[in-house]
Formats: structure tokens, C-alpha cells, sequence
């Protein structure tokens, strides 16, 4: 799987495209619709996974909800298990605590995450916006202490990183 990352909008939010053969998924279209379409090209959209739903996460999600084939994958309709759509197979993780509806995408045969704004590089996201909540992101963090280290980590915003670059250098982590 090739993962490409656009930087859209204002607050410079990374949307993800998952690419394998000829089709791909979308992690957060947060803005600049054309922008994204321009890196996804003549490959089909399977799916687009929301991490979160603030703003500067969904912008364009409307871009993609005019086309039927096309899944969306957002909290409201997602368990804690593993899906499969295509040649994608990702797991489900809830972690509140930046937002009431925070979820964490886990790849593991490609052993990557994208975590929306839950975990930044050496960093986490803010809890003191409406629906963050201290006690949810501690609760979370330590849900994901229990995941291989090795994995890499897609941040909503910055920079990528590993949980185990975390766990030695984000002190929300260590």
C-alpha cells in the first residue's frame, strides 16, 4: 500500500490517500477538494475514513457523498473490529479524549495507524474544545500503549511518527 499526503486548508490538516492497484481510500478530506482529486487521479475511491469530525477534518467530505459507491467510515457507523473493503483491511479503534467520536484506523499488515488529531509527533491533541475530555485522552493513550511500538504514525497534523519514537519522547505519553 503507498500512502500520499496532501496538506489541505487553513490549519494545514494531512489528508491521506491509501492507494493499492487501482483503487484507493481517503483519510480526512479536510479542504481543497481539487487538490485531493488531483492526487487520487483515474484510481477508484472505495472508501474515505474519518478520524474525527471537526472542520478542518471533513471540508470536502460533501465532494465524496455524491458518489454512491463510495463508503463512508466515521464513528456513528463503526464498531471496535476490523473491516475489509477491496484489497484494504484496516481495524477500528475508539479513542476519545480530542473529541467525543476520535478513531484511530490501524493497518496492521502495513503496521501503520492514522490517529486524526489523538497523537501528534510529541504531542497530543488539545482536549478543551467542545466534546474533548482529559480523562477520555488518558484512558486512550493507555488503550494504544498496548499496540506494537514499531508502528508508524499518521498524524491529523505535522509530522509522521512511530508509537515507540512516542513513548520515549511525547511526555503526554511517557
Amino acid at each position: 500500500m503507498e500512502v500520499k499526503k496532501v496538506v489541505v486548508g487553513a490549519l494545514e490538516e494531512n489528508c491521506y490517500i491509501l492507494e493499492k492497484d487501482n483503487t484507493c481510500l481517503v483519510v480526512d478530506p479536510g479542504a481543497d477538494y481539487q487538490k485531493i482529486k488531483d492526487v487520487i487521479g483515474d484510481k477508484k475511491v472505495l472508501g474515505v475514513l474519518i478520524t474525527h469530525s471537526h472542520y478542518d477534518h471533513i471540508g470536502a467530505l460533501r465532494n465524496f457523498l455524491t458518489k454512491r459507491s463510495v463508503k463512508i467510515f466515521k464513528k456513528s457507523n463503526l464498531e471496535e473490529k476490523e473491516y475489509k473493503i477491496g484489497d484494504f483491511t484496516f481495524e477500528c479503534i475508539y479513542t476519545p479524549g480530542h473529541s467525543k467520536d476520535s478513531v484511530t484506523f490501524y493497518f496492521k499488515e502495513e503496521n501503520i495507524m492514522f490517529i486524526g488529531d489523538f497523537i501528534f509527533k510529541e504531542s497530543i491533541g488539545r482536549t478543551d474544545l467542545p466534546g474533548g475530555d482529559p480523562i477520555e485522552m488518558q484512558d486512550s493513550i493507555e488503550k494504544i500503549k498496548n499496540y506494537d511500538k514499531t508502528i508508524t504514525i499518521y498524524p491529523g497534523h505535522y509530522e509522521e511518527s512511530t508509537l515507540e519514537n512516542e513513548f520515549k519522547k511525547n511526555s503526554f505519553l511517557i
